[in-house]
């Protein structure tokens, strides 16, 4: 009868009280720990407890050191316990932002085990955060010597920013959801549900390029024409034209996808074009029609780039490829690199020292920086959202732009600095 009574105290005495964790046990002494049990998980996670709302826990048993009492985090000599160690250990080593913080709500401080930190490497910092959109940011645009920069979401409006103070300087309500935006020269060309809207920032000229049924998710310039992709796995290509009523002509309409085409590049008089169908097909800018079909990809190509004679993508099936021109035009994929999650954007840019550096955004809101050709990590970018988008700047600015309606202004550095907020 000892034994198992003894037996029956030693379980009780090393399992949570249910009601404490709900935080409605009226108990004193209760006969469970007011404690969650010692485990690596808890110790990492915002799990359901008292620890994660920022209570303190407490022990119903102020004789026993227990892992919640002072005693036990500190040690005798003072110094910091084994639980205390592993918590320091992981918040160092893991990538992942405080969604506490990012909101301002976030009750550790220096004690949460997650970054509190907008970026985590070296030679780069945040310049400011600017948060008025209110839906996803399709396009972000710093036309050759303007100062204002133009930023596109599908909360229906244009936003145009000052360079100098950081401010919005003008709202463009359209009335519809902006699907992509870009420029090109004095041009802003604004992606939208059956249309492409053009406005010469010099001339202050607008005109209406119809041709697309669907919705414009991205556009590119190439070899003087205007490609706009539309939901419909159509691609339009406008060129120059002497018209009085439009300076653009409606040249052709390419067809050969099966779903919508998410994403396009130019490079080597090529135009590439990425689809819904899992399919990258390769366009010659001249005749306009299709010269190749690739399908190493096994779910969406979500963006594409052209780095010198290099062809890279990336896709949902949380890849991406680099390709290479092997013989007779053939492109075949050289090198395969795979993320933990889908990737949503790729984009190329050197940084500070003309090391050419790749971000990758993927679906677990961060951009993963990466050295080429080697892909060793350099460090992460961190957002709200998934960052469904990134621009250069001059001066060393650049832009990131995520599924929230964050725009971030980031800069490279000349001399590495220590990530901080």
């Amino acid at each position: 009868m000892d034994t198992k009574f003894a037996r029956r105290t030693e379980r009780i005495g090393s399992t949570t009280c249910s009601y404490w964790r709900a935080g409605r046990c009226n108990r004193n002494p209760c006969r469970f720990l007011h404690i969650e049990t010692p485990s690596l998980p808890a110790a990492c996670g915002y799990g359901n407890t008292a620890y994660s709302y920022g209570k303190k826990p407490h022990s119903s048993s102020e004789n026993t050191p227990k892992y919640g009492s002072k005693k036990a985090l500190l040690g005798d000599n003072g110094d910091r316990g084994d639980a205390t160690r592993v918590a320091k250990a992981f918040k160092k080593s893991s990538p992942r932002i405080c969604k506490y913080w990012i909101n301002n709500n976030c009750v550790h401080g220096e004690q949460c085990l997650y970054l509190h930190s907008w970026f985590r490497g070296d030679g780069f910092s945040t310049v400011t955060k600017l948060h008025e959109h209110k839906k996803v940011i399709t396009g972000i645009a710093l036309p050759v010597g303007s100062d204002k920069l133009y930023s596109g979401s599908t909360d229906g409006t244009v936003r145009i920013w000052d360079c100098h103070t950081g401010q919005c300087a003008k709202v463009i309500n359209l009335g519809a959801e902006v699907t992509s935006l870009i420029s090109e020269g004095s041009w802003i060309f604004v992606g939208l549900q059956n249309a492409v809207k053009a406005w010469n920032i010099q001339t202050m000229s607008e005109f209406t390029l119809d041709g697309p049924k669907d919705r414009v998710l991205a556009m590119t310039v190439g070899n003087n024409t205007l490609f706009a992709c539309a939901e419909d796995g159509v691609i339009f290509a406008w060129r120059g034209s002497s018209k009085a009523d439009s300076p653009f002509e409606l040249v052709a309409s390419l067809t050969g996808h099966t779903k919508a085409v998410v994403c396009l590049a130019v490079g080597c008089k090529m135009l590439y074009s990425g689809s819904m169908d899992q399919s990258i097909k390769v366009w010659d800018m001249d005749t306009l029609q299709c010269t190749m079909t690739l399908n190493d990809h096994t779910d969406i190509v979500t963006s594409l780039i052209c780095w010198d004679q290099y062809l890279l993508s990336s896709s949902s099936d949380r890849t991406i490829k680099v390709w290479a021109c092997i013989e007779a035009g053939s492109l075949e994929v050289i090198y395969t690199h795979t993320e933990e999650n889908g990737v949503v954007s790729l984009f190329g840019m050197p940084d500070a020292e003309g090391k050419p550096i790749l971000f990758s955004s993927c679906r677990d809101n961060s951009v993963h920086m990466y050295e080429l050709p080697s892909f060793s990590e350099r460090g992460r970018l961190f957002a709200k959202k998934d960052v469904a988008l990134i621009e250069l700047g001059p001066g060393g600015l650049f832009f990131t732009g995520d599924e929230s309606g964050l725009l971030m202004v980031w800069k490279w550095l000349e001399v590495p600095m220590v990530a901080s907020s």
